[in-house]
């Protein structure tokens, strides 16, 4: 065991994890000076490092060509399918050169771990020939993946969610099919030995344990029932929303969230109640005023603080003037019976609302 090489593996993966707000605000703001050559900038980001990983590969590459050859076409072809049928942007498809470095990385690690070989000097050479060079970074990237993706979801204007942490185990099986054509091991199996049961077992039950939580914090919530409204979906049951806003009512009234902090704990209420702001607003524009009304009285009931604070949407109240919601309330043909929204943007396993 080389214990180096595992600590160049983990440092690289707290330095994607912490360093993901700012490669983000690193695109968001080349988008914004270079306007349409940010889309060729973006691209050449994640092309380029790739292109001279498989430079690097080929040149490599002297014994078991075809094998070595298939391995490495079989990661490129795996990532250009994805990122076509997924649709990803050129910022999610940098998640390639992040996730297939850090593969490559925690492969090397696990090799080093491998069983050993004699040298002709008489020392040990690790041989990594079983499953466990494989299994190893697969379960390091779906727990980095995981981390990374949970860590933004508490971040301002950034986000995590499942769909993120399968593009970043889909960006670790390339980098490890990349790896495997670099440095193959002298052979390799699929069974794992006695001494690689222990970590594989070990490297599983954090994994699941890792993702478990990230689901529970992420993609579960409720189902708020109200007679007048209807329903909506929320991280929060009403119970708690009518707790949460009375904590902001006090809170906002000293130091109302108008400044957006890039490295600081998102609020999720206030995310929330935004999101039913801007849908309130686009279905005023619109002219689909039973939305609007709904949605106006999804706010005045559970998220009332959003409506009378200055945010960092903006400096004046989201309250409807008292003319404009006598205006609507007397519209006749609205239909202000109870329906469903829409509003939350992202899968939610939904528990049974508390009695």
């Amino acid at each position: 065991m080389r214990p180096l090489r595992f600590l160049v593996a983990v440092t690289a993966s707290v330095v994607v994890i912490v360093s993901a707000p700012f490669v983000q605000q690193l695109f968001s703001t080349v988008s914004t000076n270079w306007g349409p050559q940010s889309r060729m900038l973006g691209i050449s980001a994640t092309v380029v490092p790739i292109g001279i990983g498989l430079l690097a590969a080929i040149a490599r590459i002297r014994d078991r060509r075809a094998t070595r050859y298939l391995m490495l076409a079989s990661g490129l072809l795996l990532g250009v399918v994805y990122v076509v049928f997924d649709a990803l942007s050129f910022t999610e498809c940098f998640h390639f050169v992040e996730y297939g470095l850090l593969a490559w990385l925690f492969y090397r690690s696990a090799m080093s771990w491998g069983t050993t070989r004699p040298r002709v000097d008489g020392s040990a050479a690790p041989t990594g020939d079983d499953g466990s060079v494989i299994v190893l970074p697969l379960l390091a990237g779906v727990i980095v993946g995981t981390m990374d993706e949970w860590f933004q979801w508490f971040i301002p204007i950034r986000a995590g969610e499942a769909r993120d942490v399968i593009l970043d185990i889909v960006a670790t099986v390339c980098g490890l099919l990349f790896a495997l054509s670099v440095e193959p091991p002298r052979w390799l199996g699929l069974s794992l030995r006695r001494h690689s049961i222990r970590r594989v077992a070990v490297g599983a039950g954090v994994a699941v344990a890792v993702f478990a939580f990230f689901i529970l914090s992420v993609h579960v919530g409720y189902d708020v029932r109200d007679p007048r409204i209807g329903t909506f979906r929320a991280r929060y049951s009403a119970a708690e929303l009518a707790e949460l806003s009375r904590d902001r009512a006090e809170r906002w009234a000293v130091e109302p969230p108008v400044v957006l902090r890039r490295l600081s704990r998102e609020d999720q209420y206030l995310s929330e109640g935004l999101w039913h702001v801007q849908r309130r607003n686009a279905a005023w524009d619109a002219g689909e005023l039973a939305t609007a009304w709904r949605e106006n009285l999804i706010l005045e009931t559970f998220y009332a603080p959003v409506l009378d604070a200055p945010t960092r949407e903006g400096s004046e109240s989201h309250r409807w003037s008292s003319e404009q919601r006598s205006d609507i309330e007397q519209r006749p043909g609205v239909d202000r019976g109870p329906l469903v929204s829409d509003v939350y943007r992202y899968p939610l396993l939904v528990w049974p609302s508390p009695s």
